[in-house]
């Protein structure tokens, strides 16, 4: 398809629903760099949080998330996700999702933070699995939208400041190429491989992130990346994440010792947040010089664990354990990033014609720290929302009208190869970026980064490592700026909430004239309003 009305980059859960919102209203090109159903959606294991059940209301939803966001959450866009989202739910089931049932309803379960039961699964611990596949079903039945795999995108296409399209490479044939639209979607999904260790698969290299950054838009609260509790930890086997809702049914966390240990660290023992779980574990692994903790899952019956959990079960039983019988391994690993390109509730983000939405974008939904399972609700519900709000962007510009906004200090020919310096980032940011920080450690992996040099090559692996280091660089940046620890930020030197002077969205931009990052620390009920340019923020 040559110049579409609307271009998505990203085939997860995000991107298909804001693509079956735009079909009715012209010609839709999905991009993704991998196959169509390699995203993050299909790692997803632990259900998708809805207030459906008898005793829930989305009042009780919106107070859980408000709680895990630590201070930091947009209320307007909370009460959109938990408002909207049993719609969005129903949209799905009527698509085919099969979700699991007890007696011929909806079945809900309970995971971290959350006050009632209100996680609904589909094939156990196969959600992500099987929404995605009906969202794709539902979306190749629909005739103007079209699915484009094996194509990275490069650049977006920048005239007078407005998003008019992308540059991308087409990996089949390496063939770069141009396309215009009126509007373009960022839902690229998250960074996590910026990380050693982490749940996300390959191709979470924060791409999203890293155009936003490139074309001048303004990013926020990167700091804040959540590192899941209870990954496996295992010789030969990969960070397979064992899904939260594990400790929901009755799994418990114990030492290296055998010892339950969560009482000393909060009230909600094992359903505690993330942030505070994932301190909690490597606070006792230091303790007790041992390089994990174990995830007790032996109380639970037998049969119901496999039945409910049945990829976990079978996944470590591949590995020689049965968790039925044995204690499971387990460490934190990173997992999701609450920050992203600055938007609001309806995608928007600083730059027209530039929209964002699921874990690329940061609109507050889920402040410093994300409550379990929101974030599959977060991809239906401001994907259909962002869908509608790009119907309402002028027509696309002739491609002759457009041009790359390149970042003019960056660009250079690399002669280290990708895999080497992917690592080597890793190691610094797995070094200093963890789930425990501090003023020194962070200092010292931003001067490590700067001296890593960026790349004019076009091949999708040079341009993932600079992406990459890009986040890596916002995420160092950030973390320094923020001086206390809140949710999934946590300073060794700032051990603290502050909230008189960090109740704050740290938002940072690119400034190409004076080739430097310039960073903001905005009040938290700053709002951000669309200009007479439709599909521009600004901060008022």
């Amino acid at each position: 398809m040559r110049n579409p009305d609307f271009i998505v980059i990203g085939a997860g859960i995000t991107g298909v629903r804001a693509a079956i919102e735009l079909a009715s209203h012209g010609q839709v090109l999905v991009l993704t760099k991998s196959r169509t159903q390699n995203s993050n959606t299909e790692f997803a294991q632990g259900g998708i949080a809805v207030a459906l059940g008898g005793d829930d209301e989305a009042g009780l939803h919106f107070d859980d998330t408000i709680r895990a966001g630590n201070g930091l959450c947009d209320e307007k866009t909370v009460r959109t996700l938990v408002e909207e989202g049993p719609a969005r739910i129903q949209e799905l089931i009527d698509w085919g999702t099969p979700f699991d049932q007890e007696g011929g309803k909806l079945a809900f379960g309970r995971e971290a933070a959350h006050t009632r039961n209100r996680i609904i699964l589909a094939g156990g611990d196969s959600t992500g699995r099987e929404i995605h596949r009906a969202l794709i079903r539902k979306v190749r039945s629909l005739k103007s939208v079209h699915l484009m795999s094996e194509s990275f995108v490069l650049d977006l296409l920048m005239k007078a400041e407005k998003c008019r399209g992308v540059s991308y490479l087409d990996e089949e044939t390496g063939q770069v190429s141009e396309l215009t639209a009126q509007a373009v979607l960022l839902a690229t999904g998250g960074l996590g491989v910026l990380y050693p260790a982490t749940t996300n698969p390959d191709i979470a290299t924060g791409d999203g992130c890293a155009l936003a950054f490139r074309a001048g838009a303004s990013l926020a609260d990167m700091e804040f990346v959540q590192f899941h509790p209870t990954v496996l930890k295992l010789p030969g086997a990969p960070p397979f994440l064992l899904s939260e809702a594990l400790r929901g049914e009755g799994g418990r966390l114990r030492n290296a010792n055998g010892e339950l240990f969560m009482s000393r660290y909060h009230p909600l023992k094992d359903l505690a947040t993330r942030d505070v779980v994932s301190r909690s574990i490597l606070t006792e692994c230091k303790r007790l010089k041992s390089d994990s903790v174990f995830l007790d899952a032996t109380g639970i019956d037998s049969e119901y664990l496999q039945q409910r959990f049945p990829r976990i079960f079978q996944t470590c039983l591949e590995f020689g354990l049965d968790i039925t019988r044995e204690y499971i391994p387990v460490y934190p690993a990173a997992h999701y990033i609450m920050g992203g390109v600055l938007s609001d509730g309806q995608g928007r983000t600083t730059r027209p014609g530039l929209f964002a939405a699921g874990e690329v974008a940061c609109n507050g939904v889920h402040g410093a720290n994300r409550l379990a399972s929101n974030s599959l609700l977060e991809g239906l519900v401001f994907g259909a929302r962002t869908g509608r709000a790009m119907v309402g962007e002028p027509s696309r510009f002739t491609p002759e009208q457009t041009g790359s906004l390149k970042i003019d200090a960056w660009p250079v020919t690399r002669t280290t190869s990708p895999n080497t310096l992917k690592a080597a980032i890793q190691a610094i940011v797995g070094e200093n970026l963890g789930a425990l920080r501090s003023q020194k450690g962070l200092e010292s992996a931003l001067a490590r980064l700067l001296e890593i040099p960026f790349s004019d090559h076009p091949k999708r692996s040079d341009q993932e490592i600079n992406n990459l280091l890009s986040n890596a660089r916002l995420v160092a940046g950030m973390a320094l700026v923020r001086q206390e620890s809140r949710g999934a930020h946590h300073r060794t030197d700032y051990p603290t909430r502050d909230d008189p002077l960090w109740r704050r969205r740290i938002t940072a931009r690119y400034d190409p004239q004076k080739e430097k990052v310039i960073y903001q620390a905005l009040p938290i009920n700053q709002e951000l309003r669309p200009q007479q340019a439709r599909g521009q923020l600004t901060i008022s």
